[in-house]
């Protein structure tokens, strides 16, 4: 479970649990900021290293230069002049190293330290500082408030208003801060994921170009490599995009915080002074407490809790309220104060006190208290609909962007004119003038139009074209699983949509396809085609934080939706999904086979791929080359080896093919908790596999759901093993 988002609306409450939840934050900068300077001190003593061996080497290489062979006689013989000539040539050969090496220590200041040490100083200091504010505003608000609330009554009615506008401007400037600190305590989190790799990807670009006797191995890590910069790539993307809906977000709040509260099963929350009375002659005090009340069952339970005193959370108090009314001025020197009474409690009354008269009202209101405030809601009417209309204005726009547009660069990331978009969008949604608009031959609409007006006519549906009902099981797999387990999920969840919304997203992602297939003219590649409309067809049911930063998962299944989109439309998902499993089994040492699966590729050896080698009724043949392409297009590809060697007593070598119901009783009696040896090399390709040297030993293993693999721990960490690498023990 990572770091949970930091919700503007908390802001507002700042509650507890908001407080230690802007700690865990703050710990976890602190802890990315000493990661840093550990790193910076560790590459700064590899400079050093550097020079020095730079400095022997060229020592070295004068050496070699300076010596010559003397020669008997009057002339040198062709070896001897090959002899004499090679010190030089060595010489030459470490003066251009040792250059090299210079230009590596170099490049290590240059893309490692300087970068490190600038994020550390502008970003993580800029957190700290903020937080310093933060932290003073705090105390310098509470401190204010306190002091407000301790006023006399019957002072004058003019100080009274100065007092409250000072307070009141103060809370203001107090929100402002903590809405800043939040947006950037957030910003640093998903910003230091690129910032900090970004430099190290540099720095092991420059020690391959150095390293030339290691360029095999640099081609062997190159697939990482550009698969890192890919991700760096998408990853700053989605970040710029996340971070332009967390500030509109943050703006809406700012604008009117109590239009965006959070819905939870709380009627009412927020802090309250409760009046705590003590035996003669001490009179009473007033304690801050954290209260909470829920309606429908009349609860009401309240927590201590004072920011200066660490921020301890005091021991909970739950009653049922009977009765809830208003004090007035004359009766208490304190304003902004009403009574509840328990229902276990009658005529014991307790007092609590309001940080403002409209925090007052409010509270009552909730209570059911004398002075109730009615909530005026707000209702909004949408026009768009999955009618005939729909499918004509997205038909209509889909076939004009693909006859004039295709090929723009930057298409549906470009956007149109609002006022121009809402007229095409006003003519396009009447009947009446529908089919009269020429969007195919018309000069009169850009494409960027076209394309903002289809977007726009997407998001002002009822509900997204993946519906509320469906939101969160399209996300769950997109955070994990391996890849043909996504498009399977996703395969199965798109023929749950409603008819009409299948129907739509068929055409539109049909249309999507078609638009990546032109990307090297118009730049949209199937992730960029992601973050634009995974905000739009996957729209969550409430504004938050939390779903923003679901945003990226959001864009997944979109891609996953147009990498596969023929697979998905065109054909059923299987009705006992997940879908069957078929498995080979091989007799003990048996080479690894193809997969059974068309379209698979069966993960070899480390050691074969090295080779290029395979073994053939025992002679030695070229093996195929490995298959090429993205990354995307290798993962996605989910390898089926067979089992390198057979249980005893179960199998006789022959090949089995079972289900997955055949299959689930016999693995857990198999290899329940079972260890294994490997008995090749392993190079993790995906997140979710193990990295494993040759007789590493893996414990707790257990077969997976994915064809030919297992699952396994080593070294305390829990990923898959591919079957024909392993022996069981």
């Amino acid at each position: 479970m990572g770091l949970q988002p930091l919700e503007f609306s908390d802001c507002y409450l700042d509650s507890p649990w908001f407080r230690e939840r802007v700690r865990a934050h703050e710990a976890e900068l602190e802890k990315t900021n000493k990661f840093i300077k550990e790193l910076l001190k560790d590459g700064k003593n590899l400079i050093a290293a550097t020079k020095n061996l730079s400095a022997a080497q060229r020592k070295f290489a004068h050496s070699l230069r300076d010596f010559k062979f003397e020669f008997i006689g009057d002339a040198e013989t062709d070896d001897e002049r090959y002899i004499d000539a090679s010190l030089h040539e060595f010489s030459n050969f470490l003066k251009n190293l040792e250059e090299q090496r210079e230009i590596l220590a170099l490049s290590v200041t240059e893309t490692l330290i300087k970068p490190l040490e600038r994020f550390r100083k502008e970003q993580l200091g800029a957190v700290k500082e903020e937080k310093k504010k933060f932290d003073k505003e705090t105390e310098k608000n509470y401190s204010l408030l306190e002091k407000h609330l301790n006023l006399s009554a019957k002072k004058k009615e003019l100080q009274l208003q100065e007092a409250d506008n000072q307070v009141e401007q103060n809370r203001k400037h107090f929100y402002e801060l903590s809405l800043e600190y939040v947006c950037k305590l957030q910003e640093i989190q998903e910003r230091k994921k690129f910032e900090c790799v970004e430099p190290v990807l540099s720095f092991f670009q420059g020690l391959f170009t150095f390293y030339h006797q290691g360029y095999e191995l640099a081609k062997d890590f190159n697939h990482y490599k550009m698969a890192l910069q890919i991700n760096i790539q998408n990853t700053r993307n989605r970040f710029e995009g996340t971070r332009s809906e967390v500030e509109e977000l943050m703006n809406k709040i700012r604008r009117n915080p109590q239009e965006h509260k959070r819905a939870n099963h709380f009627t009412m929350e927020g802090y309250l002074y409760v009046q705590e009375k003590r035996p003669a002659p001490f009179g009473s005090s007033w304690v801050k407490h954290y209260c909470m009340y829920r309606k429908e069952t009349k609860k009401f339970s309240m927590i201590p809790f004072e920011h200066r005193s660490g921020g301890k959370i005091g021991d909970a108090e739950l009653f049922v309220l009977a009765y809830c009314t208003k004090r007035n001025a004359d009766t208490i020197d304190r304003r902004f104060c009403f009574d509840l009474e328990a229902s276990d409690r009658p005529g014991v009354p307790v007092t609590m006190q309001a940080f403002s008269e409209e925090d007052r009202k409010l509270w009552m209101e909730a209570l059911d208290g004398k002075e109730a405030v009615s909530i005026i809601l707000k209702i909004f009417f949408y026009s768009a609909q999955l009618d005939k209309i729909g499918f004509t204005i997205i038909k209509k726009c889909i076939s004009a962007v693909e006859t004039r547009g295709i090929n723009d660069q930057g298409l549906y990331r470009v956007v149109g004119v609002s006022s121009k978009v809402q007229r095409l969008l006003s003519l396009l949604m009447d009947s009446k003038t529908c089919n009269e608009v020429d969007l195919e031959n018309s000069v009169d609409w850009e494409v960027k139009t076209i394309t903002s007006a289809m977007k726009q006519y997407l998001r002002s549906l009822p509900e997204p074209l993946m519906t509320y009902e469906l939101h969160g099981d399209f996300i769950v797999p997109a955070k994990s699983g391996s890849p043909e387990s996504r498009v399977s999920a996703v395969h199965f969840l798109v023929h749950k949509l409603p008819e009409k919304n299948r129907e739509m997203l068929e055409i539109l992602v049909k249309h999507l396809a078609n638009v990546s297939k032109h990307a090297k003219k118009n730049l949209m590649t199937v992730a960029n085609l992601g973050v634009v409309f995974g905000p739009t067809l996957m729209r969550p049911q409430e504004e938050t934080v939390a779903a923003i930063m679901d945003l990226k998962f959001q864009n997944i299944v979109v891609e996953i939706l147009i990498e596969n989109h023929e697979k998905i439309f065109k054909t059923l998902p299987d009705a006992t999904f997940p879908e069957p499993i078929s498995m080979s089994v091989s007799p003990p040492n048996a080479p690894p086979r193809q997969s059974r699966r068309q379209g698979q590729r069966t993960k070899r050896p480390l050691a074969v791929y090295n080779l290029c080698l395979e073994l053939d009724d025992g002679k030695i043949s070229p093996r195929e080359d490995t298959p090429t392409g993205s990354m995307d297009s290798l993962s996605s590809q989910s390898p089926t080896p067979a089992f390198s060697s057979s249980p005893p007593g179960l199998l006789d070598g022959n090949d089995l093919i079972m289900s997955s119901g055949d299959l689930a009783g016999w693995t857990t009696d198999l290899v329940a908790h079972r260890k294994a040896r490997a008995v090749y090399p392993c190079e993790a390709e995906h997140s979710s596999e193990l990295s494993f040297q040759i007789g590493a030993i893996f414990e707790d293993v257990q077969f997976s759901r994915e064809p030919g693999w297992l699952e396994g721990t080593l070294n305390g960490k829990r990923g898959l093993i591919p079957q024909n690498y392993v022996q069981f023990l």
